[in-house]
C-alpha cells in the first residue's frame, strides 16, 4: 500500500460519530469523544479505520494532535 496524507477536520464532541468525505484529500470526522486526555484523537482514528477499512495501526496522525485540524497519513 502507498502512503497518502489525509487533513482531516475534526468534530468533537458531536453527538453521534461519523465519517463524511470533502474531496479527495480531505475528511470530516464527527466524534462523541472529548478532546481531554487523547480521547477524541484515538477515536477519530478508530472512525478512520472503519470509514477506510484498513487497520487503525496504519494510520499516524502526522501532526495537528491539539488541532481540530490534522494531519493524517494513512499506509504502513
Amino acid at each position: 500500500m502507498r502512503l497518502v496524507k489525509l487533513t482531516v477536520l475534526a468534530k468533537p464532541g458531536a453527538r453521534e460519530t461519523r465519517v463524511e468525505r470533502v474531496d479527495e484529500r480531505t475528511v470530516r470526522v464527527w466524534v462523541r469523544e472529548r478532546p481531554e486526555g487523547g480521547e477524541a484523537n484515538r477515536a477519530i482514528v478508530r472512525a478512520l479505520a472503519v470509514f477506510m477499512d484498513v487497520a487503525p495501526s496504519r494510520l499516524t496522525i502526522l501532526s495537528g494532535h491539539t488541532s481540530r485540524r490534522k494531519i493524517i497519513q494513512v499506509g504502513d
